[in-house]
């Protein structure tokens, strides 16, 4: 029988614990830690700072998850930053600042071990990057909550299209009674107090995924409305929305509606979106955080007068991931809190396959491109005039907001859907032949018609050619019987401007003596922030060349993102094309209450032309050349406006709000508009 001594057996315990027990127990006791602060934040958009360390060999992989509910599991985040975006990241320790949108719910943050061996080829986010994985979850935050009195968010405002009317709509997380106090006043809140309504959808109301799934959908909260009555016209008002029990937000001020003016001012473009600080399933638009730094700084420079902006569709490009449409409202409050906001619906808040109205012909223009949305946020969050409306064909709420009209000054505004039926004898149809035509032009000499996919286009966008061509037997003959000045579209991510027009054909403007025809011009403006550009009509023997020089009807074309500017008299309506690189105009069109258009064609003319009155910030003078200078400065701002529009999409594409990460995975232009 073998016997151990005792001293001996002693020994090999404290070799097996030193060997093996103890570095398991250090191991152990060394979990990375993960802190936030604040814990409690005041307003959506206040920054968090994010502070780890312990991590043990780290690869430039490992990655922070939001997550809104933090309870949600590993692969329901909604977004989600590398941690190697910290210059300290490869010491195991590191912090990240980033602001975060309330989702009426509370934030867990949550660290994760990835390596590119476990890079999973089938999990990929819409740019063809590997989705990251869950399965070495490292450590988890404390729960971040917002100021559950900090007020309302999500402030938006919207014209009734009744004089002495505004409307405010906004989001909370409860169904309390709320209302919106106003007054000439800053702070004497005696006596205008409107009480405002509410609704909310359900993931049972959306059509598809991921609008109705685990993954994308979000509890969107309670959407308030209340309309403030009995407005001065012309005058700043002061108001707030919430309750005494809630909390107020802080307090906005708008111009009201003047309809003894004859100016008009407005900030028109399609195709923005929205920017976020975390990459997540999707991608999101930077440039968008421009355009409303330049709108922005345009109405302060207004100063006492009204305007509103106009965004016509694909407008959050949510597509289904419910947040998305949270960060919209939150990035687009400072300017829409200020001026009324007006939209209409693109293919990106409305197309799925079995949605109503979808001819054959039609097939390859409506696809799934709303995510499964079927329109129902776009309707509930936003309350146009009119009162449009087309059912679903579902249990879903009717689609609204489609097609309406109202007057500023000296312009009529039409707003018009593309996505469902505009053939004659449709409703729609009906709506816009009765509205063109019951325009007194007299005392409204302008009419500026907006929709979403474009009439005319010189971009290679083939698979709407069947609609185009819908819309062209359709709707050019009552745009051209009834005069209209502009017809403004998006749906193409750049900026093209068009001859007065009629089956593709220039119409003389008459500025040498020779007889005109007013007919409309186009202009398609969808370089408000989505940053997928396609090409020029290419070449027939090099189909990835466009045609040089471009079309007789395409007078310009940019590539650079942006918004317009319209500015309007009743002798004069001005629209100015502002980049955003600099914020300064690159095109000017000036059109006279007789339908002639002074500037901005293919004319021998020279003198200079003034952009309009009110906006002095960021703007220039134009000069008018000749033709032969026309066509060499044109061909080199063509060429140079591309290579600085690409360059500034891939450039800007890279760059985050502060906090965000500049690592990581790059963007691929895919065929999405």
């Amino acid at each position: 029988m073998l016997i151990i001594n005792p001293v001996l057996s002693s020994t090999i315990a404290m070799i097996l614990y030193f060997f093996f027990l103890l570095p398991l127990l250090t191991h152990t006791q060394s979990k990375p830690t993960l802190t936030v602060t604040p814990k409690i934040l005041s307003k959506s958009g206040d920054p968090v700072l994010i502070q780890w360390s312990g991590i043990d060999t780290p690869s430039k992989l490992d990655w922070l998850g939001l997550y809104a509910p933090p309870d949600s599991p590993h692969d329901h985040f909604i977004g989600y930053m590398f941690l190697n975006s910290s210059p300290t990241w490869e010491s195991g320790s590191g912090s990240i600042s980033i602001p975060i949108t309330s989702l009426r719910s509370n934030y867990s943050f949550r660290i994760f071990h990835w390596s590119e061996s476990e890079i999973d080829p089938r999990k990929q986010d819409q740019d063809h990057n590997p989705l990251p994985g869950t399965a070495h979850f490292l450590t988890e935050s404390e729960w971040v909550a917002f100021d559950p009195n900090r007020g309302p968010e999500q402030i938006h405002l919207a014209w009734t299209g009744v004089e002495g009317e505004m409307r405010v709509m906004f989001v909370v997380g409860d169904l309390e009674r709320r209302y919106v106090r106003y007054s000439e006043q800053d702070g004497d809140w005696v006596g205008n107090l409107a009480v405002a309504s509410a609704v909310r959808y359900e993931r049972e109301d959306m059509c598809d995924a991921p609008a109705n799934d685990s993954m994308g959908w979000r509890d969107p909260g309670w959407i308030f409305d209340a309309v403030m009555k009995d407005l001065k016209g012309g005058v700043r008002y002061y108001y707030q929305v919430g309750s005494e029990s809630k909390g107020w937000s802080r307090t906005h001020s708008f111009m009201s509606w003047d309809t003894k003016s004859d100016e008009t001012t407005a900030f028109l473009f399609g195709d923005m979106g929205t920017a976020t600080p975390y990459k997540t399933f999707l991608r999101t638009q930077d440039e968008s955080i421009s355009t409303i730094k330049w709108i922005l700084r345009d109405i302060e420079a207004l100063g006492q007068k009204p305007a509103f902006v106009s965004h016509i569709g694909d407008i959050s490009y949510a597509r289904g991931y419910s947040w998305l449409w949270d960060e919209f409202f939150t990035q687009i409050e400072p300017v829409a809190s200020k001026v009324p906001y007006h939209v209409c619906i693109g293919n990106h808040e409305y197309n799925w396959l079995s949605q109503p109205w979808r001819p054959e012909w039609s097939y390859s223009s409506y696809g799934m491109d709303g995510g499964g949305e079927c329109g129902v946020p776009y309707s509930l969050r936003f309350n146009m005039p009119g009162k449009s409306s087309e059912p679903t064909g579902t249990h879903a709420p009717a689609t609204q907001n489609l097609y309406y009209s109202f007057d500023m000054g000296s312009v009529h505004f039409v707003y018009m859907s593309t996505e469902t039926n505009f053939l004659p004898g449709s409703r729609q149809y009906n709506f816009l032949k009765h509205d063109l035509e019951s325009v007194d032009r007299e005392k409204i000499p302008f009419v500026v018609v907006q929709g979403h996919r474009p009439m005319y286009t010189t971009s290679y966008e083939y698979r709407d050619a069947s609609l185009r061509k819908r819309m062209l037997e359709s709707l050019e003959p009552l745009f051209v019987k009834n005069n209209i000045t502009l017809a403004l579209w998006g749906h193409v991510h750049r900026y093209e401007r068009f001859c007065p027009l009629k089956n593709y054909t220039c119409g003389s403007i008459g500025l040498g003596g020779e007889d005109w025809e007013a007919l409309p011009v186009h202009i398609v403006i969808g370089m408000g922030g989505q940053d997928w550009q396609p090409i020029w009509e290419p070449r027939p023997d090099h189909p990835s060349d466009p045609i040089f020089p471009q079309p007789k009807q395409s007078l310009y074309r940019g590539g650079e993102f942006g918004y317009t500017r319209l500015v309007a008299t009743k002798k004069k309506l001005t629209l100015s094309y502002v980049g955003n690189h600099d914020g300064k105009v690159h095109d000017v069109v000036e059109i006279l209450a007789s339908g002639q258009v002074i500037s901005g064609g293919d004319t021998d003319v020279d003198g200079i032309s003034k952009i309009g009155s009110g906006i002095a910030a960021g703007t220039k003078d134009v000069v008018i050349k000749s033709k032969f200078t026309q066509y060499v400065t044109g061909a080199s701002v063509l060429v140079l406006g591309a290579l600085a529009g690409y360059a500034l999409g891939f450039i800007t594409h890279a760059r985050k709000r502060k906090g965000a990460s500049n690592e990581g995975w790059a963007a691929v232009k895919g065929e999405e508009i």
